[in-house]
């Protein structure tokens, strides 16, 4: 009893202080700074390509922070990434942490529950009877199933149906409860109110906070936050560090300016080589001079090979949503 109350979660709590994250292309968020205690439900908010994902992960320990500090469960970042992902898990992450279409409810759960035995199981796990073992998983992913609110009976085929065959609320409640498989302290989920109607984001929103409740810490990415959340905006605070840069730049304090425009299509459109623009002192020349562009070309060499100082396992850099599930895939073949 007293080892099963020891396992049960426990929500982390997480300090961030100008928290900021740069890729190739420039500067995916930037000052972001909030505190929530454990058990809070923290909601991103903002458009597709705001950083709210990079965002996400990096709180998570998968991506690794430019500037500021970060703390979950205690833990620094980035100094401390893989301790942080032990205690975290994610939800629904496009081109990170999908559900596979071709498989049942139950082979997902199934899958889940022996990974979590195999790889984050103590010794004491290994050293119980088979029987016994199995009989504790299925009590986790029952468990699991319950904090997620998936109703496996009411599905079409039961546990047996198909991903591809799940409704939208259905997907995001199996990919909740695969999550809560591993007891984490921090639960990370995107997209969290796409493609839903009014009544299946209300639900959707009841189920994070319910397991808010429960004790676990949860950041959720939305593009529009319920009122009873932490609501934090990396839109606002990555314009506001742009908007000081090009301040700086018209009163003659140019410096103060380099590298803090906000990765976005608009900004990779304006030059052609976009990924380094904030390093060409002339960038805004780039177009209608030739030694502009040679400066350019330079830049972009320079920043190649700083790059590549710099990649390390833990390194995970990109400064767009998409580029985030790229980054992340490139870190784990490497």
């Amino acid at each position: 009893m007293g080892a099963e109350a020891d396992e049960r979660p426990h929500g982390a709590a997480v300090v961030v202080d100008g928290f900021g994250l740069k890729g190739p292309r420039g500067w995916a968020f930037r000052e972001v700074s909030f505190r929530a205690g454990p058990g809070t439900l923290v909601a991103i908010e903002g458009p597709s390509g705001s950083g709210r994902t990079c965002l996400l992960l990096a709180l998570t320990g998968r991506m690794k922070a430019k500037e500021g500090s970060a703390e979950v469960g205690g833990l620094p970042l980035p100094k401390k990434m893989a301790a942080v992902r032990r205690i975290s898990a994610l939800g629904h992450v496009p081109g990170v942490s999908e559900l596979d279409p071709a498989f049942t409810v139950a082979e997902h759960l199934s899958e889940r529950a022996m990974l979590q035995r195999r790889f984050d199981g103590s010794v004491r796990t290994f050293l119980r009877r088979p029987s016994e073992r199995r009989a504790a998983a299925r009590a986790r992913i029952a468990e699991a199933v319950a904090a997620a609110g998936l109703d496996l009976d009411a599905l079409p085929k039961g546990e047996r149906t198909s991903v591809r065959d799940l409704e939208r609320i259905e997907a995001l409640r199996l990919s909740i409860a695969l999550a809560l498989i591993g007891r984490p302290r921090l639960l990370g989920v995107d997209d969290t109110d796409l493609k839903l109607s009014d009544a299946d984001r209300a639900e959707a929103w009841a189920l994070l906070r319910s397991v808010a409740d429960s004790g676990t810490t949860v950041v959720a990415v939305c593009s529009e936050a319920p009122e009873d959340a932490l609501r934090i905006t990396t839109l606002d605070a990555t314009a506001a560090a742009a908007t000081a840069g090009d301040t700086a730049s018209d009163t003659g304090t140019g410096e103060a300016a380099a590298g803090t425009a906000p990765a976005t299509e608009a900004g990779a459109e304006n030059a052609e080589d976009a990924e380094n623009a904030e390093d060409a002192e002339d960038a805004e020349d780039a177009e209608d001079a030739e030694d502009a562009e040679d400066a350019t070309d330079t830049a972009a060499t320079a920043g190649k090979a700083d790059e590549a100082d710099e990649a390390s396992g833990d390194l995970t850099e990109d400064t767009t949503e998409e580029g985030a599930a790229d980054a992340l895939a490139e870190t784990r073949r490497a």
